[in-house]
């Protein structure tokens, strides 16, 4: 008993328990930060599909820093962010137990992708959700409900939120059912608040429109799963003796004879990952707009090059819409929805206030060694392919015999 340890910090979080899989796939956001009505109304939350990682090379700007002026190299993480459809609006009234949905009106148009999320089984239902609500903006009678319950609204809700939907059309995958989340609209007093969600009623919203660059924002999301694990890999605990009876991949006691059950705290086997997490403090390094062929250049690298590295990217293709550069990594694999909220916090450190001033974006291949940024500097180095070289002499004598 040499080696016996008395007192040591337990292995891993109570925090986190129950350890076990999420009920939805989607991240939900439990908390929206506090309303400020000084300001203008805005939204406080967007949706986007995580589509992989790269790296960037820049400059330190922190005076005082030792890493001050200094060029450093960090991972970053692409969300691909198309704008989502704005589809009703929902009124919340203050009750002495929380907040409770007062009142929920639709627009006249719903899509079949955010449709398709009402029913379990498309194919084989009746399509016909929300027909009604269609029906009551086209009829006079129906005109004046809407109007009412807007103006109740206005009259008893504290809090205002707009039921957006996503569009799988615009992400290349192959879900057909949008995603669709409440975004509490802050700022402003209550009729500003619905005057502004009336306004982006069946309209695009953008990201560009809720982020903007060196912005800190949390990330919310499901964690990648892996299944049923040991208590080794599960929570960290030290291996025993290597001639230990019946496994060494253990906890070696459970417990005491008495209480006579196993503790809640005692590490145990079981579930590992596909858990609901929130990162907070993630530093927006970038936000691309769709078809920017130029979306991956900096001042230092003039190179025309977009986002999508060579092959694209690892299992999820190409970047299309609009997406978020995004410092580090974030939860979950690729394509996994992820919910991006603003702070909750008024930053003050110097870390959270730094200007980003990005000198290099690697668009090299993630497939292989990658050793060229774009395939005009491959074709350079390596010359042309032999398909490439095989139709344009196809198309050289097509030209010969017209």
């Amino acid at each position: 008993m040499s080696h016996r340890k008395f007192r040591a910090p337990r292995h891993g979080s109570l925090g986190f328990l129950p350890r076990k899989r999420c009920a939805r796939h989607r991240g939900k956001v439990k908390s929206f930060p506090k309303d400020d009505k000084s300001k203008p109304p805005h939204l406080t939350a967007f949706m986007g599909h995580k589509a992989g990682m790269t790296h960037i090379l820049r400059e330190v700007d922190r005076v005082g820093s030792r890493s001050h002026k200094k060029e450093v190299v960090e991972a970053v993480t692409i969300v691909e962010t198309p704008p989502m459809i704005a589809v009703g609006v929902v009124g919340y009234i203050e009750t002495p137990r929380g907040l409770r949905s007062f009142k929920t009106i639709f627009a006249q148009h719903i899509s079949d992708e955010c449709k398709r999320r009402f029913y379990k089984n498309w194919y084989r239902c009746k399509k016909k959700a929300h027909i009604r609500t269609g029906q009551k903006w086209a009829d006079d009678d129906g005109k004046q409900m809407i109007e009412s319950d807007f103006d109740k609204i206005t009259k008893y809700c504290s809090v205002v939120r707009l039921l957006c939907h996503t569009q799988p059309k615009l992400f290349k995958l192959k879900e057909k059912k949008a995603n669709i989340m409440e975004i509490q609209i802050n700022g402003g007093e209550t009729a500003d608040k619905v005057a502004y969600a009336r306004s982006l009623l069946e309209k695009p919203i953008s990201v560009k429109d809720l982020f903007a660059e060196n912005e800190m924002l949390d990330v919310i999301g499901v964690t990648k799963g892996h299944g049923y694990k040991g208590v080794t890999y599960r929570w960290g605990t030290k291996k025993l003796p290597r001639k230990t009876h019946k496994g060494l991949r253990k906890v070696a006691c459970i417990g005491a004879w008495h209480p006579s059950r196993v503790c809640f705290s005692v590490p145990r086997a079981g579930q590992f990952g596909y858990h609901h997490r929130t990162e907070v403090n993630k530093k927006v390094y970038r936000v691309g707009v769709k078809g920017d062929p130029k979306s991956a250049s900096t001042p230092f690298d003039l190179t025309d090059k977009a986002i999508t590295p060579m092959g694209g990217f690892h299992h999820y293709g190409e970047i299309n819409e609009d997406f978020l550069m995004i410092k580090g990594c974030v939860v979950g694999p690729r394509k996994r929805i992820l919910t991006l909220r603003k702070s909750m916090l008024t930053h003050t450190k110097r870390v959270a206030l730094e200007k980003i001033n990005l000198k290099f974006i690697d668009t090299a291949s993630k497939w292989g060694h990658g050793r060229f940024q774009t395939d005009g500097e491959k074709k350079a180095i390596q010359g042309m392919l032999k398909k490439d070289r095989e139709a344009k002499e196809k198309n050289n004598l097509w030209i010969y015999i017209y």
